[in-house]
């Protein structure tokens, strides 16, 4: 006899990031992360080594100082926003809030990793629905929820595809859904959006008790090392976090950092802006090798490769690691035949366009 795990625990399929190291010793080019190429804001690297002599004093548990700046950024109500050691942490509170054994949590087919292991660690089931041209099909969604549907995850702009539902859509998706399921909104890469109908959730969790939006300071922010995210919420949701999350959640180098990188918006706007430029000279460039890319608002594209052998998506992966440029295998997503490539620096791109054109060739 020996002790157990809880049942489904041992249903997880362990989460394993994208790969960070070349064969050979080789310095890597990092493409397989969606981390920003221009790294985090210089202000908050020296607020993160400015904190190097308090390491000692506990971080302040309810990141106060962090919530206030975010707040006035995003014209929200600082009491109604939870931070957490990135927002992979927020959406399994929300989850083991929420969702036990014999409930279901529900995303789209194509949905973040998390969302279904984040179901399974807290003995719910994880369910998926079709989506409709890489992207989340609304009616497909609101067909599969059920009595049992507890929380249905939603990441607009979604990762790995690119692809996000409209303003008009989401407000559809939240209308159909009942009172008592959990809308959650992961608007990871939200700052690189700029499509005009696109609608990061803020406004529905404001006006709704149903809804929640998530955010990172891994992406446009380049915090990912820190991990560090917020979710905005529902005072009654806010409250429920706040008993379950952990009393010092974040760190105090991740709040100072965090709180410095809020403050430099011209960095985000400089990242923003070479996204823009970037993501499209390498859908340009890689259509002209011939392989499908999928439109894309974030800071990535996915990448479909050919069934023929020598050529496929594992294939290409395999051969561009042998080069040292690093690509994220999608089958664990469901899509075995794609990759996905981070928009990197400009001679980060240009190398990894001439590594797949010397695969293709």
């Amino acid at each position: 006899m020996s002790p157990r795990p809880r049942p489904g625990v041992l249903e997880v399929e362990p989460y394993v990031g994208g790969e960070s190291r070349a064969p050979g010793g080789r310095p890597p080019l990092r493409l397989a992360s969606n981390e920003n190429p221009l790294g985090p804001s210089p202000k908050a690297v020296a607020a993160y080594e400015a904190a190097g002599p308090e390491l000692h004093r506990y971080p302040d548990g309810a990141s106060a100082e962090l919530r206030q700046a975010l707040g006035a950024l995003h014209d929200l109500d600082p009491a109604r926003i939870v931070c957490g050691a990135g927002s992979d942490e927020l959406i399994g509170l929300l989850v083991r809030a929420y969702a036990g054994p014999g409930d279901e949590v529900l995303y789209s087919a194509h949905g973040f990793l998390m969302y279904g292991i984040s179901a399974k660690s807290a003995g719910a089931t994880p369910v998926t629905a079709r989506e409709a041209n890489l992207t989340a099909d609304v009616d497909a969604l609101l067909a599969k929820v059920t009595e049992r549907t507890r929380l249905l995850f939603l990441a607009n702009p979604n990762n790995p595809t690119g692809t996000y539902l409209p303003a008009a859509a989401l407000r559809r998706l939240h209308a159909g859904l009942p009172p008592e399921v959990l809308l959650v909104v992961d608007a990871a890469y939200a700052e690189y959006v700029t499509a005009p109908d696109y609608e990061d959730g803020r406004a529905l969790v404001t006006a709704q008790d149903n809804v929640v939006m998530t955010r990172t300071f891994s992406k446009i922010y380049g915090l990912a090392a820190l991990r560090l995210g917020w979710a905005y919420c529902p005072p009654a949701v806010a409250d429920v976090l706040n008993r379950v999350r952990a009393p010092f959640n974040v760190t105090r180098t991740a709040q100072v950092a965090g709180l410095a990188a809020v403050r430099d918006q011209g960095h985000v706007v400089r990242s923003r802006a070479h996204n823009e430029t970037w993501r499209a000279w390498l859908m340009e460039n890689l259509r002209g090798l011939g392989v499908e890319i999928t439109p894309s608002l974030g800071n990535f594209l996915l990448i479909q490769f050919s069934d023929a052998p020598g050529r496929t998506a594992h294939d290409a992966l395999a051969a561009l690691k042998e080069e040292g440029v690093l690509l994220r295998g999608m089958a664990a997503y469901g899509l075995p035949d794609c990759l996905r490539i981070t928009v990197g620096s400009e001679a980060e791109n240009r190398a990894a366009v001439d590594a797949l054109r010397r695969f293709l060739a």
